[in-house]
Formats: C-alpha cells, structure tokens, sequence
C-alpha cells in the first residue's frame, strides 16, 4: 500500500522545510510514503528546497497557472507513480501533518473514498470572527447542495483513495475543494469527514486576499458545480418559483375579473403570462441540461476506464 503526500506550492521556500520536516515517515497499514511537489512556476527557492529534503517527486509549471491546476496535476502524477492513497496538504504546515494517519485511516478501512479534514474553526486565533461564519455558512450550503455531511468544505486537508483520485475532474480556476466535494456524490464517492488540528501558519492565505473577492468567488464556484452536477435540480427549482409567481398573478387577474365588475387588471395577466411561459421553458431547460449530465457522465465513465488502463 503506498502514500504519496501531495503539496501544491507556489514561492514556499519559508515554510517548506518545516512542512516537509514534520510529515510522519512511518504509518500503519501503509508500506510506502513518498512525497510529491506540485509547483506552481515559483520563482524563489522552492525547487530547491525541495531537492534538498529529497522529495520523491516533483511536477513543475513554466508560469502561474491557480491552486486547482496545480492541485490535479499533482493527483495525475500521482495516480502515474500508482499510489493507492493520495493526501493533499498545503505547503505553509497550517495543517497537522500528525493528523495524516487518523486522515487516511476511513480508507484503508474501506469506509471512505475522500475524507475531508475537518478544522476546529472556532478556534483558530487568526480567524476573524466573520471569516468563521463564512465558513461555517459555506460548509452549509455546499452540505446542502451536495447531499453530503461534509463539516469544512473549504479544507484542503484531504485524503483520496485511488479509484476517487481516478474519477475527480475540476473545471474551476480558482480552488478544487468546493467542487470536488459537490461532484463526489453524483461519482458515487462517499464522503467522510475527521476532526483535525492546525498550526500556526507562516503567511497570510493567498486564496483569502480580499474576503469580498472571496465570498463572490465560491458563491459563483458553488452555483457553477451545482449547475454542472445537478442541472435539473437548479432548472426545476428556479422555472417552478417563476412558474409559482406566473400562477399568483392569474389568480389575481381571475379574482379580480369576477368580483370587480370585470376589471381584471390586464397588466397582471400579461405578466403571469411572461412568467408561466418562461417558467415552462427553464424547466424545458432543465430536462435537456440533465439529459447533457446524463451524456457527460458516460463521457467521464469512459475517461475513469481509460485512466486506468493507462495507469495500471
């Protein structure tokens, strides 16, 4: 059974020797830990320091290209060098590297194919107020939208076994969690989640650069991959509310049409008229955008095959 450790980097050379130093060389039930960098064109010593701890391997990149390419370019390489088990950790130690066993123990179990871990978020000192119910909102609506139990959906703590790894995509630039957690369940991957502990971190998130930046980047993450994974859930919710106002607004028109001396109030006819039809073909919209899904997934089940044949 091998572990490959996964650490996405970009302009690390502060923090890397510490993370690298701490990561467990021995865990039970694995027989093989290797090490893998994922860089993301950093042009300060990461590289480097990554020869000089004698990482097992290094995936590169000739410019910036965002924190989820890097993050799947690292899980392919690893899935080439047949690792069994992925761990994903990000490279400023934020997370402890001693919580690794307890991460990948729901696997080696076979009771989990991605676990998440899950941060004790009241209690980190650096997180404002704010930002705490930020991710303790999000974590619910990505729950919501996902049908998991996921507790920290933002974590980047996260351990995959190989068939996950196999069968994750990411479409979105800017993070791989929020949708690897809400594509898990339409893949047929069970997720669980472990309570973990944190470290104080060497720097500032460079995700978090602006909270408001932020916020409006994951609200749109989360509407995208809940479109793109649940398509006729999203068509049919929104048709139906306008479907909804469009019958409100003939009963009105009814109602006024035979109790005020046939004044029915044509405005709210036309309208009702626009929202009933429009809600009528957003639900058309859904139907077909489901049957998309429906076509999509055979592609991916295609792509899964493939990737295992080319990395048995």
């Amino acid at each position: 059974m091998k572990l490959i450790i996964q650490i996405p980097c970009y302009n690390e050379e502060v923090a890397l020797p510490v993370t690298l130093s701490q990561l467990p060389e021995k865990i039970e039930g694995i027989d093989k830990i290797e090490i893998l960098i994922s860089d993301d064109g950093s042009t300060d010593r990461t590289l480097e320091i990554a020869n000089e701890y004698g990482v097992n391997h290094i995936v590169t990149s000739t410019h910036h290209r965002g924190l989820a390419r890097t993050f799947m370019s690292g899980i392919q390489r690893a899935i080439a060098e047949g690792a069994d088990i992925i761990v994903n950790t990000d490279a400023d130690n934020q997370y402890c590297a001693q919580d690794i066993e307890k991460l990948i123990k729901p696997i080696l179990e076979k009771k989990a194919d991605i676990v998440i871990g899950a941060r004790p978020i009241k209690q980190i000192k650096s997180f404002s107020p704010f930002k705490k119910f930020l991710q303790f909102f999000g974590s619910k609506v990505v729950r919501l939208l996902s049908s998991t139990s996921t507790i920290d959906a933002p974590s980047g703590f996260r351990a995959f076994s190989r068939d996950a790894a196999l069968s994750i995509n990411v479409f979105d630039n800017y993070t791989y969690t929020i949708e690897t957690v809400i594509q898990s369940k339409t893949k047929g991957l069970h997720i669980v989640s472990v309570p973990i502990r944190v470290n104080d971190t060497y720097r500032k998130s460079r995700l978090v650069k602006n909270i408001f930046q932020y916020i409006q980047k994951n609200s749109f993450t989360i509407l995208r991959m809940f479109i793109i994974y649940r398509p006729f859930r999203f068509f049919a919710l929104t048709g139906g509310l306008i479907l909804f106002a469009g019958l409100i607004l003939l009963a009105r028109f009814i109602f006024l049409y035979l109790f005020d001396e046939g004044n029915g109030h044509i405005q709210s006819l036309i309208i009702s008229s626009i929202l009933v039809i429009t809600g009528f073909q957003t639900v058309i919209f859904g139907i077909l955008a489901d049957l998309l899904a429906i076509n999509r997934k055979l592609i991916e089940d295609v792509q899964i095959r493939t990737r295992k044949l080319e990395n048995k």
